[in-house]
This record gives structure tokens, C-alpha cells and sequence, in this order.
């Protein structure tokens, strides 16, 4: 079965023609990026997707958003779109339809990519376990955090808003970061810190144990002065990120039960050379009397192109299988 995969967030939509077939993506096109800026509504984008395309699209779709989904209308917290799934066959022309929150289809993705689309970051170096849990954690603009379980060729994702729970120091530099964060939020939850904007708070915590002046940055600035070595300090508050999302991303592991752990978004692929050379690993392990059992866990990082997009039609791959 042909369908359209959408992946929506707040600055772009992404679209796609997916193939699916008993319960698999067998084929993914090529992705066409719009702005939602330009676009008045989800539905002249997609009639902008079906003009590029040269014809009719498929009366299928996938769609994944940045934010909660189930609700009767769903909102978009950074463009004007709104979406209501009962309206989609009539408006969309799409008969079949799954709407998925955006970090389930990254999970979903994990879930169907093959092994070429994983490296290996941490513990042994094997595939990712055919039966069992499977955390994927995804830090971007928040922290995303998904539960994949696999059973018996099948498989489930339970979507996890893990990136709230609370965040817990474990040395005299983290107990500085939390008392920086704690002025201004009375409780602080692990996205505050691992998350990439975090690095802000992160870098000028750094700043004040040094006695340094410091110019206002943006995160963005700081990922990039971090990572090309430009920024001695920054490149300090990067390792300092590694080292709290190991310690998050193993926190996350033991409490799902998991035999395994993906990392997902750009931000991850983007550090992937920081997160090795960084205590990342040693912060993911060191977990008391269940530091054996965390040192014997696989942890990759995925490098799918679209993942948002593949995980789509995996989702409706999934819901659809009978179809």
C-alpha cells in the first residue's frame, strides 16, 4: 500500500511517499521540506505536496506532530496549524489515516530500521535484541522519551513523557546547575538540563565557578562553539552535557527494564563524537550494585536520514497490517 507520510513540527513539514506491506516500510521516497510559515493550514500544505508530486496522492496517510495527540483537535505550540484527525478523510482524501505523536514515530523507527542505520556508542557492540525493552531517548528541543518493546517478531511503543521526571546531581558542578535552574522553576525535571537548550545554563553555571564575564549566548551558538573547539568553556559545558544524559539516559534503562538503549535526534547525531570521547558511558554504567548488568546493555544512536517520516509509516504500517 502507497501512503503519505507527514512529519510536523513547529518550523517545517515534511512529506513524503512511503510503501508499506505487512507491517513494514518497504520503500520511502524522497522527503519535500515546507515551511509552515508559508503555508495557511496543514491542508493547502499538503495540496502544496500534492502540486510538487504531479498528481493524485495516495488516500493514505501517516502523520506524526510535535505534541500530544488523542485530543479531538490537535494544536501545534510553534505554528498556527491545527489539525483535526475526525476531518482528515474529508479534507486530506485520506481513507486510512494514523496520527502519532513525533517521538512514538522515532521509536517506531528504531523499532524497523535495519542495522545500517545504527552506531555504536556504548557496552557491546550487537545488534539491538529481538525480545525485550528497548528505551529511545531523543534530546532535542526537549527530551523525548519512548519505551520499545519487542515480542514474538512483534512489537509495541509506548510513548513516555520521561523526560519529567526529576533531575538528580551527582556531583558539587550538577548541585551549582540545579541551584542556577531551581530560581527559576520550583521543580527541575531532567529536559531542563539534558535538553538543547540546557547547554546555556549548563555553560554559565561553568562561567561563575571560573569567575568569568560572560556575553549572553543562544544555545545554538554554544552547541557549535562546543563541538569545533572554538569555545574552550563551552566545549566544557558539552562534556558536561554527556555526562548528565548518561546518567539520565541509564536512570531511564533501569527503571524501563530495558536490554538496550537508543539515542535519537539531531542533537545526538550531532554530538556523537563527543558523546564517545565523553565520561557519557561511565555515567551510563554507574549504577550502584546494577553496574554489571548496565556495562552488559548495547547503547546506539540512530542515524536514520528521516526518521520522523520512516517512523510514520511505520506507525501506520503497524495499525494498518490487515489493510
Amino acid at each position: 500500500m502507497r501512503l503519505v507520510a507527514v512529519d510536523i513540527g513547529g518550523t517545517h513539514a515534511r512529506f513524503a511517499i512511503a510503501e508499506v506491506a505487512q507491517g513494514k516500510v518497504v520503500a520511502l521516497g524522497e522527503a519535500v521540506t515546507l515551511k509552515t510559515a508559508e503555508h495557511g493550514s496543514f491542508q493547502l500544505a499538503w495540496q502544496e505536496f500534492e502540486r510538487l508530486s504531479g498528481g493524485t496522492l495516495p488516500p493514505a496517510a501517516a502523520i506524526a506532530v510535535a505534541g500530544p495527540v488523542g485530543d479531538d483537535i490537535i494544536r501545534f505550540t510553534n505554528n498556527p496549524w491545527i489539525i483535526r484527525p475526525a476531518l482528515i478523510p474529508e479534507r486530506l482524501g485520506a481513507d486510512k489515516y494514523v496520527v502519532v505523536n513525533d517521538f512514538a514515530a522515532v521509536a517506531h523507527s528504531v523499532a524497523q530500521a535495519d542495522d545500517a542505520h545504527f552506531i555504536h556508542v556504548c557496552g557491546p557492540d550487537e545488534p539491538l535484541p529481538d525480545e525485550g525493552g528497548i528505551s529511545v531517548v531523543g534530546p532535542g528541543t526537549g527530551l523525548g522519551v519512548a519505551l520499545l518493546l519487542r515480542s514474538q517478531g512483534s512489537y509495541h511503543v509506548q510513548p513516555t513523557e520521561g523526560g519529567h521526571i526529576d533531575y538528580a546531581p551527582l556531583d558539587g558542578i550538577e548541585d551549582q546547575i540545579l541551584a542556577r535552574l531551581r530560581r527559576r522553576h520550583r521543580r527541575v525535571s531532567v529536559e531542563r538540563v539534558v535538553a538543547g537548550p540546557g547547554i546555556v545554563d549548563i555553560y554559565e553555571t561553568l562561567a561563575g565557578i571560573e569567575g568569568r564575564s560572560i556575553a549572553p549566548h543562544d544555545d545554538k551558538a554554544l552547541w557549535a562553539a562546543g563541538t569545533d573547539g572554538s569555545d574552550p568553556l563551552a566545549a566544557a559545558a558539552v562534556d558536561r552535557f554527556c555526562l548528565s544524559l548518561g546518567s539520565v539516559a541509564g536512570d531511564l534503562a533501569l527503571a524501563h527494564g530495558s536490554k538496550a538503549l537508543v539515542l535519537a535526534g539531531g542533537l545526538g547525531y550531532r554530538i556523537r563524537d563527543s558523546l564517545v570521547a565523553s565520561g557519557f558511558a561511565d555515567r551510563f554504567r554507574t549504577k550502584g550494585r546494577f553496574e554489571g548488568l548496565m556495562a552488559a546493555m548495547p547503547v546506539k544512536l540512530i542515524t536514520h536520514p528521516q526518521p520522523g517520516l520512516f517512523g510514520a509509516a511505520a506507525a501506520f504500517a503497524q495499525a494498518h497490517r490487515d489493510a
